[in-house]
């Protein structure tokens, strides 16, 4: 019985890894970072392969295809979970303010993040837009940021792949 059970926690463990894995690979792919994706679908597939393997030869074991299935659900889990930490790639935040929009631009730029200002016309009346391309990672803190000078302003973060130019004093 402790075999049986070790068995499925072993399968489990490789498919949370494998999965873990393939969830980074896939935002490499969707980012154009081929050459970490492809390095990432390495592993997913060769641990995968592994665990098809022992399962294959222990298909009369339904622990194992539990652990399987189990270790497929917690590895999104997973996968996703250390993805938004790791938080790759970056994103255009847009926020619209009536009133406010100097003071969140001034708050922006002295956290050190490019801000661009463009003057719109709404149906009730002029505003202002507020464009920021960072790296996904700085997002929290920058919706803290607008959040404390203005809490009803609009924002919207779309995903963004900087294409060429300066970006935060680096070349992109």
């Amino acid at each position: 019985m402790i075999t049986t059970i070790l068995s499925a926690l072993l399968i489990m463990t490789l498919r949370i890894c494998d999965v873990t894995i393939g969830t980074f690979r896939t935002i490499m792919v969707v980012q154009s970072k081929k050459y970490h994706a492809a390095l990432a679908g390495f592993f997913e597939v060769l641990i995968w392969i592994f665990s098809m393997r022992y399962i294959v030869e222990n298909m009369d074991n339904t622990y194992n295809l539990i652990g399987y299935a189990v270790g497929f659900a917690l590895g999104n889990i997973l996968g996703i979970t250390l993805e938004q930490r790791v938080a790759l790639g970056y994103v255009q935040v847009n926020i619209v303010s009536r009133k406010c929009h100097n003071a969140i631009a001034d708050k922006l730029r002295e956290a050190r993040f490019g801000v661009t200002i463009l003057p719109a016309e709404g149906k009730s009346g002029v505003l202002s837009i507020i464009i920021a391309i960072i790296k996904r990672k700085h997002l929290d803190s920058i919706m803290a940021d607008v959040e404390k000078i203005d809490r009803r302003a609009f924002i919207t973060v779309q995903t963004s792949r900087p294409y060429r130019g300066f970006l935060h004093g680096s070349r992109v």
